[in-house]
Order: C-alpha cells, then structure tokens, then sequence
C-alpha cells in the first residue's frame, strides 16, 4: 500500500509544531467541539442507505458521492469488503436504524491489490500467532465488487437485498462505475 504526505505533515508524520498526530487531532476537536450545536438528528440515516467503502484516505465518500451529515451510514475496511463484520454492520443499521438500500464502494489502485493471503503467514511467523481474519486480497477489483455484492445478497441477516449496488471509485479522475453483479 503506497503513502503519501499529507501536507500537514512533514515525510516522517510528524505534525508541523511538534507532538503526535493523535495530539494534533484532538486540539482540532476540541476547537471543533468549541463552535458545535447539536444538530439535533437521530441515528437513523435520512436517506436509508448503507455505503461500504475501502478505509483508503483518497476517499472522501462525502464529497464523492454528495452527501451531508446524517444521510447516511458509512462502514469502512480494507478494501471496502463485505465481511462478517460489515454484515454485522448492515444487520444493525436495516434492522435498528431503518436503512434499505446498500451502496458498495471499492476503488482503482486497491492497497489489496498488491497483498496476498501470504500476509497472513507471514505475521503468523512475525507474532507467533496466526489472524482469525481474511486479508481479502484480489487482483480484479470488477469482481471483488461483485462478490461483496453477492454476500449482501445473501446473507439471511439482512432483510432488505433487493437495492445492493455496487461500484468503484476511479481515483484518478474522481468518478464512479457501476458493476454488474452478473
């Protein structure tokens, strides 16, 4: 997975003015926390829909995809992958919070692209202790798509799978494809 610098950072991720970057976080919510008023919203996304998308910090699903605070429920991961956890997740937003439809978001230049299941032996070796986890590495996104597609289609868990599209994100030009789950 390639990194790049962050323009408020120097190469080795240390805050301009010194401390962490967890310390430099925190000033900004406290000077977040200073001007906020309770919008007064309930958990419950207006406009009903889950997105799944990669963890990958080049996307800014907001922006992207147009939507504002409280429209929404965003479960992110690694490669943007329907796991047990994100059908835990989904289980929980359809059924207590009223979602509908699920938007799967991967993207070009996946960080999973270049890893293979070898990741996981290796940190066996590493830690002394093998991951109870998938790395869920691929090497065409198009299908990743489509089986993230067809885990939330079929998951007994969920009760709405009639609305599960899916999609990536070109990093490059800024714009979504759909794929067909077919």
């Amino acid at each position: 997975m390639s990194t790049s610098t962050s323009p408020h950072s120097d190469p080795s991720g240390t805050p301009p003015g010194g401390g962490t970057v967890t310390d430099r976080l925190v000033e900004a919510n406290a000077r977040y926390a200073a001007g906020f008023r309770d919008p007064g919203m309930d958990a419950r996304p207006v406009l009903k829909v889950a997105v799944v998308a990669c963890m990958d910090a080049r996307l800014d699903l907001h922006a992207a995809l147009g939507l504002e605070l409280g429209d929404s429920h965003t479960i992110r991961n690694a490669g943007g992958v329907v796991t047990d956890d994100v059908i835990r997740s989904l289980t929980i937003s359809q059924r207590a919070l009223g979602t509908r439809s699920i938007m799967l978001v991967h993207h070009t230049n996946c960080g999973l692209e270049s890893l293979t299941e070898e990741f996981r032996h290796e940190l066996e070796v590493e830690v002394g202790q093998r991951p109870a986890w998938a790395v869920e590495a691929f090497r065409d996104v198009d299908q990743d798509v489509r089986q993230s597609m067809e885990r939330a289609r079929t998951s007994p868990f969920l009760p709405h799978r009639d609305d599960v599209r899916g999609f990536v994100f070109d990093v490059k030009q800024g714009a979504l494809r759909e794929i067909d789950p077919a």
